[in-house]
């Protein structure tokens, strides 16, 4: 009974030691539902000497990610000795690709897609009386004018001006918007405000939205470029921007305001009129804004680009991001992955935590701005810093590379379309 014990003992000593071996814990978790790199595939140490890997290709991958980036789908089998089965299954294998990390400072400008309307107000008519014409015909904030007396509106000066004309020639506006998605036409009969002494529908328009930001990364093969980690919404009505045009250029830092419980802090920039490069703005997605640089682009840390880790390749832990606190200048920060959420496609897959004591100091953690700020772990680019949390600024949210990658091959797949 006493040997029984013994035997017993050990054996737990021993699936307890293994439990943290993370070559067990590979065999254990197999097969991931996520995409994985083909070194993830391959055991290490003790395990490579006992365990057989036999891999299969099953099919080529028809995905716009994978078009892209280049993928297979491989039956893997793990087998004891090359005789015993461990585990088995179907995974998505992707080949290498290596990016070159952002950090840069970037001023951006977007031109929206039609006009947005972000406020409302009363049109006082010849009588005195307050009117709303344009929300009586049901036209409400975070729409977005498109025609106006199939004239095309692309400013908010064309949209006054196409108002006043079909008010002094007319009498009625045929106006045509976009709201939850849906074209619709409404004609609506604009009032002669004494104010101004121009016809007016009674809305307030923005065709335009500008801002500070940083570059996640760049693909040096294909020069398409990916910053932000995050959608561009209009600041009055929270709708995603549709962009018509925009760029993004260079931009300098000149402060810091720093946050604290309950107010997040922001970086204070500029744009840099004689900037090394420009890029152009074609996608604004929920994982960030996308389009191609021309010009140069330059890592201090990183002077050839990195590998890319994959989602299934992110671990609770110690990396780095790249930043810029003041002026141009790139630098490298320590912080802690504390938590990754698998299976989430949008900007939030990861929590970050600062644990640099130098950028705690300086900006008391993740402030606006430093949103698109390149997260290395490991030596392979994971992904880019996006929100911060409102009550605690040490701590916000960091999107996988993976996602934002999805983005830049199906912008390189309409390209070649």
């Amino acid at each position: 009974m006493k040997k029984k014990s013994v035997i017993f003992f050990i054996s737990l000593l021993f699936w307890t030691f293994l439990s943290f071996d993370p070559n067990f814990q590979q065999l254990v978790k197999f097969p991931d539902h996520y995409l994985i790199s083909k070194e993830q595939i391959q055991l290490k140490g003790v395990w490579s000497k006992l365990v057989k890997v036999e891999n299969d290709q099953i099919v080529t991958v028809s995905s716009a990610m994978s078009n892209y980036l280049g993928s297979e789908k491989l039956e893997v089998s793990y087998k004891l000795f090359g005789i015993f089965p461990l585990r088995s299954g179907e995974v998505e294998v992707m080949n290498p690709i290596k990016l070159i990390p952002g950090g840069q400072s970037i001023g951006v400008t977007l031109q929206t897609k039609g006009v947005m309307v972000v406020g409302q107000a009363p049109v006082v008519d010849e009588s005195g009386k307050k009117m709303f014409p344009a929300k009586e015909a049901g036209i409400e904030v975070g729409d977005i004018l498109l025609k106006i007396n199939n004239l095309d509106v692309r400013t908010d000066q064309e949209v006054s001006n196409a108002i006043h004309m079909a008010g002094e020639q007319k009498g009625n506006a045929s106006v045509i918007y976009k709201h939850n998605d849906q074209i619709v036409e409404k004609i609506i009969k604009p009032i002669f405000c004494v104010e101004t002494g121009r016809y007016r529908m009674g809305l307030f328009v923005r065709d335009e939205a500008a801002g500070v930001g940083t570059l996640s990364f760049l693909d040096p093969i294909s020069m398409q470029y990916g910053a932000l980690g995050h959608v561009i919404t209009d600041a009055d009505t929270n709708q995603k921007i549709e962009v018509y045009n925009g760029k993004i250029i260079a931009s300098t830092i000149y402060a810091i305001e720093k946050g604290k419980r309950g107010h997040p802090g922001e970086k204070i920039g500029s744009f840099v009129n004689n900037s090394t490069f420009t890029g152009t703005i074609e996608k604004n997605t929920l994982t960030g804004i996308f389009g191609s640089i021309t010009g140069q682009i330059v890592n201090p840390y990183y002077k050839e680009a990195i590998p890319v880790g994959w989602e299934s390749e992110v671990k609770v832990g110690p990396a780095k991001i790249y930043t810029v606190i003041q002026g141009e200048k790139i630098e490298e920060f320590e912080v802690n992955i504390d938590r990754v959420m698998h299976n989430r496609t949008d900007s939030k897959n990861m929590i970050v935590r600062v644990t640099d004591p130098r950028l705690l100091e300086a900006t008391g953690g993740i402030i606006q701005g430093m949103s698109g700020s390149p997260i290395v772990q490991d030596g392979k680019i994971i992904g880019a810093v996006t929100h911060v949390f409102v009550n605690d600024s040490q701590r916000g949210y960091g999107v996988f590379i993976q996602n934002m990658l999805n983005e830049t091959s199906q912008l390189v797949k309409n390209k070649a379309a």
